[in-house]
């Protein structure tokens, strides 16, 4: 029968039946999946073919995996060539930044939108906790706001504790299944406790000493909202490894410089010295069509692009 994976703990996995009904499943066998290596072969997400193994202890076997329509991965946290599979088969990514307690890096952000350009999933900018935002955050974000929104990415601003924002963050996710980003304490685990305050998630307020978010969700999950649709929580994530792009693709994940590249002299250019370089132009032109912040944050992406040794 036909399931899909709620929850990966390592070795088990929560699946639920086209039915409604949910069992901790294991895989049966090794599962090899042609030219993909990930230190996971199923994921959050995934459609199985699973089997009742113990119907007293309702427990089952996964035998087989369908075809993803997409998914998203980074690289682990101490082998960048190896990649965990995050979630499958998504409508969107919704990102949750926070420019107050803690602050979210504009790099940061922009490592995601190069991730979900590469992965094909459209991504959502959240922008939380705006009852803690000053005269100074809130100017920060029209800034923020209208960069974004130019290049065509939505982006929202929002309060779990007002509320605010609420209501159009929801039409957002309603009959999509939507996976839920952002590094640890940016408001994630607040706003699934707005929407199911039966599952009482832990939130942790941000470490003084640090300004980091404490990690208060150890696996991905999935939950059906109430509304209609899924969202996948996941882990607190510092950061997102850029998995398998050369230097060469980078500029063709920014849409903002995208639209030029073909008005560059050389077809391998990499818009930082070469000849002829329309972006470099459009940049230094100042009129706003690439804005100099992104192109800063594809710059830095680009430096820790390590060269293709092959």
């Amino acid at each position: 029968m036909k399931a899909i994976v709620y929850k990966s703990t390592g070795s088990w996995y929560v699946v639920k039946t086209e039915q409604g009904q949910s069992m901790n499943a294991r895989i049966k066998g090794i599962f090899k999946i042609d030219g993909f290596t990930s230190t996971n072969p199923i994921a959050v997400g995934d459609a199985v073919e699973a089997e009742v193994e113990n119907e007293t202890e309702q427990t089952g076997l996964i035998t087989d995996i369908y075809e993803r329509k997409n998914y998203i991965a980074r690289s682990t946290p101490h082998h960048n060539h190896q990649r965990h599979i995050v979630a499958s088969n998504l409508d969107q990514l919704l990102l949750f930044a926070t420019l107050k307690e803690p602050k979210t890096s504009q790099g940061f952000i922009d490592r995601f939108l190069v991730a979900a350009e590469a992965f094909h999933v459209p991504p959502v900018i959240v922008f939380n906790k705006a009852d803690l935002y000053q005269k100074k955050e809130l100017q920060k974000f029209e800034e923020l706001k209208e960069m974004y929104s130019a290049i065509g990415y939505p982006v929202l601003l929002t309060s779990m504790e007002q509320p605010q924002g609420l209501d159009e963050l929801k039409n957002i996710l309603k009959d999509k299944v939507t996976l839920l980003s952002g590094h640890s304490g940016v408001g994630k685990s607040t706003f699934i406790n707005a929407i199911f305050p039966e599952l009482k998630l832990r939130t942790q307020d941000v470490s003084g000493w640090s300004g980091k978010g404490l990690h208060t969700t150890t696996f991905a999950e999935m939950f059906d909202l109430p509304f209609g649709g899924k969202i996948i929580d996941t882990p607190g994530i510092r950061e997102f490894g850029i998995t398998d792009i050369p230097k060469e693709e980078l500029s063709h994940y920014f849409p903002e410089m995208r639209k030029h590249l073909h008005e560059c002299q050389f077809n391998n250019c990499i818009h930082i010295n070469e000849p002829g370089c329309a972006v470099k132009k459009i940049v230094e032109a100042g009129n706003g069509d690439i804005s100099m912040d992104r192109y800063v944050s594809y710059y830095k992406i680009l430096d820790s692009i390590e060269t293709n040794p092959y």
